[in-house]
């Protein structure tokens, strides 16, 4: 049976309720992508500032910290909760807390820890949404198209992501990139939250899950969170393809982290204008535009290539090609060819990750769904910060390091063959599905 993209796509959108799951994620991910370059104006490329590399680090801690704990909490209540809920008031929510920080930053400035712990509770809400639509997609996608699914969405959410990012940096040239400025960014996210959280209540309230919502009392299930973690951990532990998968991307979102703090000090202290290609914020968003692009390629050939040689080879190539583009194109610290080195990262991340999603997905019962990603996010967030505070404490203030590049990719490729080592060929449903196809 030959394979189409394009029947591909036809049979996806034609399933009930996915363009309608799928505009929700988008609209509210463009509005992420506002209100994260207003964050990052004002965290670390503030010009009323001077930022060293531990503030830099501090600036990527709050940014990525509430995914993490965050996460216990959201996959007992996703696991719960109507999913359709989560993702109409979640939206909502997280608009109004975006809105409250763009007061607070025009009133208080940056520096202010009211400020932090605003950003702080709208990313904590940000990250509970995006839980709920990764634990909701199995329920309107069937297993065989779950792949694909995966590719569409996190790629598609990706891109808006950026494009809401360089909108966001348009607006800040336009105002200013003072605190008054970034804080009118801030307050264009409110409204694609507000017509995110609009189309999410479209969505049937039964449709998404999970089979049997919780009625006991917000404490009870407070009480909950802690066994509702343990239990979730070891479901995954013992359906180790998943466990497996999850560790290839915590070493991905590891790597990721030093790379990322990395690439801001270069941009911000090393890096200069050079025709097209700009240094500060705006280089920076070329950097994270660069590795969109690689993030689409993946999610084109990805599909294509798994349906042939399966999920597990195809996680082993894409972790061991960053380790050679890295040390190629990123330690000679020349910008065209770092941005083709962020490109190749980008590609070997993005198709990873639509691999994993779908390995746990697919062997994760749904009554542990929401657990299982929760566990997913807490933890791959937790590696990023992790190795962001270790790249600010050993990167220096340059950001230029021939060895820590020569370090990541040695990684890469450690984490490479230890998972062609470990990994059992066929333990994918999709997997055999697909060879089964292709014979």
């Amino acid at each position: 049976m030959r394979y189409s993209h394009g029947g591909q796509l036809r049979e996806l959108f034609g399933q009930q309720w996915f363009a309608t799951l799928l505009a929700a994620r988008l609209l509210s991910q463009a509005a992420d992508g506002i209100f994260q370059a207003s964050l990052y104006g004002a965290l670390l490329f503030n010009p009323e500032h001077h930022t060293q590399p531990a503030e830099v680090a501090g600036g990527l801690v709050l940014l990525v910290l509430p995914y993490s704990l965050v996460g216990p909490f959201a996959g007992v209540f996703l696991d719960r909760w109507r999913r359709q809920r989560v993702l109409s008031y979640g939206a909502a929510i997280h608009g109004i807390v975006a809105g409250i920080s763009a007061v607070l930053l025009a009133t208080l400035g940056s520096r202010s820890p009211v400020f932090d712990v605003a950003a702080f509770g709208a990313l904590a809400v940000n990250r509970f949404y995006l839980a709920a639509q990764s634990t909701a997609l199995p329920r309107i996608v069937p297993d065989n198209q779950l792949i694909i699914g995966n590719a569409l969405t996190t790629t598609a959410g990706t891109v808006v992501t950026i494009i809401g990012g360089g909108i966001g940096l348009g607006i800040r040239h336009l105002v200013g990139s003072g605190d008054h400025g970034t804080a009118i960014v801030a307050g264009f996210s409110f409204l694609g939250y507000l017509v995110a959280a609009a189309v999410a209540t479209r969505l049937p309230l039964n449709r998404l899950g999970p089979h049997e919502p919780a009625t006991r009392s917000i404490r009870h299930e407070l009480a909950a969170v802690a066994s509702g973690f343990v239990s979730g951990t070891r479901y995954l532990w013992e359906h180790r393809p998943a466990a497996r998968a999850l560790g290839v991307l915590y070493g991905h979102r590891g790597l990721f982290g030093l790379w990322t703090i990395m690439t801001l000090l270069l941009y911000r202290n090393t890096f200069h204008n050079d025709g097209p290609l700009r240094a500060g914020l705006v280089g920076a968003g070329q950097a994270a535009t660069a590795g969109g692009v690689g993030l689409v390629l993946a999610a084109l050939v990805t599909p294509r290539i798994t349906r042939r040689i399966g999920l597990h080879k195809w996680i082993a190539v894409s972790t061991a090609l960053p380790a050679v583009t890295g040390l190629a194109l990123g330690s000679p610290y020349r910008m065209p060819l770092y941005l083709l080195s962020a490109l190749a990262l980008g590609f070997g991340i993005h198709a990873s990750k639509v691999c994993v999603d779908t390995i746990v997905q697919e062997t994760i019962a749904d009554d542990y769904r929401g657990r299982a990603f929760a566990i997913y996010d807490a933890g791959s967030n937790a590696c990023f910060a992790g190795m962001a505070v270790v790249g600010a404490f050993t990167l220096p203030l340059t950001g230029r390091s021939v060895t820590t590049v020569a370090a990541m990719s040695a990684a890469y490729l450690v984490i490479a063959v230890t998972y062609t080592a470990t990994a059992v060929p066929g333990s994918s449903v999709l997997a055999e599905q697909a060879a089964e196809e292709v014979a």
